[in-house]
């Protein structure tokens, strides 16, 4: 198999080899997984901080929702359970405290299931939008994810690149990183959770297939499209929007390490295309 670079852009390693498909075993990229931080017995949200955040929604609180409504009125013990289900992680309610593990297997089976979609998306030339709320995390993932779909077929889409507004009294701008739309401020890209942006894109195009994270990914699936979704343990919204039927696909994982740590989900998704 003739190996598929990520992106235009620079290697995100010295050798760039790990943003290269090529052949690795499940074990290995389990165990990079847990290098990385992104899944394993200690991640970045401890128990404590995953329990509040579901009171928080269980609750109604908005910026919990990540731009989804009519999720019903789920308890705590149900929406630990689903989390809980998705990570691999143990639901006793009365774990208060330590860290919260994730299963890097179910991890891979996840990354496995999205390659499956996104290799159908390239073949039968979909038009597919990439958007993040984590843009010091998983751009990188992305693009390389992206740099696929394209190579396949498939058409990266860039509704209202550049498109500035003023929000609560500060510059809001949509930019677009080798195809992965972010939320910036003229500076700086932005961190967010809010799904205003998305639903900005929304009103512009209607993806085949979204690929997205936060409120990107909410307000895609309250508008019906089609999302693969990137959801850490404590944001759980878009898990009880997969138990809700509402949405299929949610890779369950820390969201927010070192970039260049994310290349064994990139394999797992690689692996998936002819």
């Amino acid at each position: 198999m003739t190996p598929t670079a990520y992106g235009q852009g620079p290697p995100t390693r010295d050798d760039g080899g790990d943003w290269f498909r090529g052949a690795h075993g499940r074990d290995e990229l389990a165990a990079a997984l847990v290098a990385g931080g992104i899944a394993g017995p200690v991640t970045s949200h401890d128990r404590a901080d995953v329990a509040w955040r579901i009171a928080r929604l269980a609750a109604g609180d908005r910026d919990l929702q990540l731009g989804l409504r009519g999720l019903g009125s789920p308890s705590r013990h149900d929406i630990l359970a689903a989390v809980a289900e998705e990570a691999g992680f143990d639901p006793d309610p009365r774990i208060d405290s330590g860290p919260t593990p994730i299963d890097p297997m179910r991890v891979l089976a996840a990354c496995a299931v999205a390659g499956d979609r996104l290799a159908r998306a390239g073949a039968a030339g979909e038009r597919v939008l990439l958007a993040t709320g984590h843009p010091a995390g998983l751009t990188l993932l992305y693009q390389a994810i992206g740099a696929l779909l394209e190579q396949d077929g498939a058409k990266l889409l860039r509704p209202l690149s550049g498109h500035s507004w003023r929000e609560a009294g500060r510059h809001r701008q949509i930019r677009y990183l080798h195809g992965v739309a972010v939320l910036s401020d003229r500076g700086s890209t932005v961190h967010t959770h809010a799904p205003g942006p998305m639903e900005l894109l929304l009103q512009e195009v209607r993806p085949d297939l979204v690929l997205a994270d936060h409120g990107f990914a909410g307000a895609a699936i309250q508008a019906g499209v089609e999302t693969i979704s990137v959801a850490d343990v404590n944001d759980p919204a878009l898990v009880v929007a997969k138990r809700r039927g509402r949405t299929e696909i949610v890779i369950v994982m820390d969201d927010n390490v070192l970039p260049e740590d994310y290349w064994p989900c990139f394999q797992a998704v690689a692996a998936r295309f002819p």
